[in-house]
């Protein structure tokens, strides 16, 4: 676990500085200088880019995962296996381009009357998608090379400096909406070049496949399991149709869901790189068979997610109502309040178990990702569609957590009946006890000590003093709470580490 310790942190650090970058810039520069339908446009722009170059990567991903220690080479720069990984994206770029082609009429006529300012840039969508497409090819080669942490810093920092340069010159005057949203678009085109250049300087890759080492067996194989994983993309990528089914109802409610959905997504942050870097690790393990192996790194994972993502939504819950009393015109994205916790909620269950879908993917069984993919993608549109009407944004975020319910019952009972593989320990049980116990703690606080603070005044200050008091008295909480437990060695490690400092 060293070398995914080390580029985990590393990852991690980059992960949240893009979150401090991230929040100053949505909080105090987005909701300042932006109206509502704007900050809709550019989430809906960047989830159907996102969603789209998903379904043009043809699977390459999660066969760059799977097939990469096969090509494993050092001394032969990886027999060409990167020369591979552009090949398909390419091909899956022009069969998205032309139905985009195709069906811009219905595209357009969908959204003409409830987001007309969407249809006026939807010609920029396939540049987007591009760009945004290769931008996560690179990275999941520099994944497989163990060098994540850069590709990492590119998508969390550079990319939200880039969109902040965009936000201030938009917000001053000093640019027009047009100039803005290629700007905007633009950011994900430097961070393609960006990575693109990181992977060379690395000196393991090659244009030219090396077509002695590849077979028909193999060609077969990996043709066969790219193509049908093509599907298994919307798994990861269910919470993109939010945006885009919120925004025929309107940009405006596509921009507070924009501001609750960058609060809840905080809660996943860590998984983003130790998912990325233990990938490799569990392909490796399925591809020997070492069943143990794979149980042992799937519950670490899971375990450690789950504790700092239930403590994340906790602490993000407590301060939700001081932090919208503080941005700028926060009184029109209180509202989101209920996506943050839903989806927060989702966020916790998808980051937690989603390395089963990996597993899944790695393993032989991988066909069986076909139907549960479709149940999942199903049950996203579905819920979608029936919730947002009934409950508006919060609807949207209740179906994506209904439909991660839907999805990962069924597939972990399968991992447990097919491979003897299980992601559950006992101790979630006691990380899934203490959140419940922190939610109820709170209640009380609301029910007891709040009303005596209300005695002293109301204003921001007496507002901001009482979620400082209160974030404190929870942090030694859950500290002594999660020290008593023995969550893991690596946890107390590090709890030993802050008492000693």
């Amino acid at each position: 676990m060293g070398i995914i310790a080390k580029q985990s942190i590393k990852g991690a650090l980059a992960n949240y500085l893009g979150v401090l970058i991230g929040a100053v810039t949505t909080f105090f520069v987005v909701t300042d200088l932006l109206t509502q339908e704007e900050i809709g446009l550019t989430r809906v722009m960047v989830d159907a880019a996102m969603l789209f170059a998903g379904l043009a990567q043809l699977g390459t991903n999660a066969s760059i995962l799977r097939f990469y220690p096969r090509f494993k080479d050092p001394e032969h720069r990886d027999h060409g296996f990167f020369g591979w990984t552009l090949v398909l994206p390419l091909i899956g770029f022009a069969i998205i381009a032309t139905l985009t082609f195709i069906f811009k009429g219905s595209i357009v006529r969908y959204y003409a009357q409830d987001a007309p300012l969407l249809v006026d840039y939807v010609y920029l969508l396939l540049p987007l998608t591009f760009f945004v497409l290769y931008m996560t090819v690179f990275e999941t080669n520099a994944s497989v090379l163990l060098h994540i942490a850069v590709p990492k810093f590119v998508r969390e920092v550079v990319i939200r400096v880039l969109n902040l340069i965009a936000y201030l010159l938009y917000g001053h005057g000093v640019v027009s909406l047009d100039v803005f949203v290629l700007l905007f678009c633009s950011s994900y085109a430097i961070a393609t070049v960006v990575n693109f250049f990181y992977l060379l300087s690395l000196g393991r890759i090659s244009f030219k496949p090396d077509w002695s080492f590849v077979d028909t067996h193999l060609l077969r194989e990996v043709g066969v399991y790219t193509l049908f994983m093509t599907a298994t993309v919307l798994a990861g990528n269910v919470k993109l149709f939010n945006s885009i089914f919120i925004a025929k109802e309107s940009l405006a409610a596509a921009g507070i869901y924009t501001i609750a959905c960058y609060i809840a997504n905080v809660v996943e942050i860590p998984y983003r790189s130790l998912g990325a870097i233990s990938s490799p690790i569990i392909s490796q393990a399925v591809a020997d068979n070492n069943i143990g192996e794979v149980n042992r790194l799937g519950q670490q994972v899971s375990l450690h997610q789950l504790l700092v993502a239930c403590m994340l939504l906790f602490f993000i819950w407590i301060n939700l109502a001081p932090l919208f009393a503080i941005i700028p015109n926060g009184a029109e994205y209180v509202s989101g309040m209920g996506v943050v916790l839903f989806l927060g909620m989702a966020n916790i269950l998808n980051s937690t178990l989603c390395i089963a879908t990996n597993i899944l993917n790695f393993s032989k069984f991988y066909v069986f990702s076909l139907p549960f993919i479709c149940l999942l993608t199903a049950a996203a549109i579905g819920l979608n569609v029936w919730l947002i009407p009934l409950w508006g944004v919060t609807g949207s975020a209740c179906a994506t957590l209904f439909a991660y319910i839907i999805y990962f019952v069924p597939l972990l009972w399968m991992l447990w009946k097919k491979m003897g593989v299980s992601l559950f320990s006992l101790k979630q049980l006691w990380v899934v006890a203490l959140t419940l116990a922190l939610f109820l703690l709170n209640m009380v606080w609301g029910w007891t000590v709040s009303p005596l603070i209300a005695k002293m005044g109301t204003g921001l200050a007496i507002t901001l003093a009482e979620a400082v008091v209160k974030t404190g008295i929870f942090a030694i909480i859950v500290f002594f709470a999660i020290k008593r437990m023995h969550i893991s060695d690596e946890v107390d490690k590090i709890l030993n580490k802050i008492i000693k400092n």
